[in-house]
């Protein structure tokens, strides 16, 4: 078997097309939610605090050209952003796992219609008596 065909071998399966089809739709759901923080929450929250944009904050360590500039800011945007999609994930796994649940638990069939014990009892008691 030749390396080419391994490799289809390998990107064709099932696991491998779901999970590039996850990160796939993780990015743009990261887009999305970050536009949800930078665009809606972030102004809400800069108003709040008196209109403080918090992507520019920074705090700035020595003077001149090799002046370290710590973006706190920046940091607090992102954790926003963190905290956001892990909770969004989070209502998508538990709404999944309710579905799963539900799927997972099939009804107890009904008892087959049969005869009962007694029924049973009395063609056996029937049989013998015809020996």
């Amino acid at each position: 078997m030749g390396f080419i065909s391994e490799f289809k071998e390998f990107a064709m399966k099932g696991n491998v097309l779901d999970m590039a089809v996850g990160v796939i739709i993780g990015g743009a759901f990261g887009k999305i939610v970050s536009s949800l923080v930078d665009d809606v929450l972030m102004p809400l929250v800069g108003m709040i605090t008196g209109n403080i944009d918090f992507t520019s904050l920074a705090f700035q360590i020595g003077e001149g050209e090799g002046a370290a500039v710590l973006k706190y800011g920046n940091f607090i945007q992102n954790t926003v952003d963190f905290v956001i999609v892990a909770f969004c994930i989070f209502l998508m796994l538990k709404g999944i796992n309710k579905m799963n649940r539900k799927k997972a638990e099939p009804e107890a069939p009904a008892a087959p219609a049969g005869p009962t014990q007694e029924e049973l009892l009395a063609e056996i008691r029937d049989l013998l008596k015809q020996k």
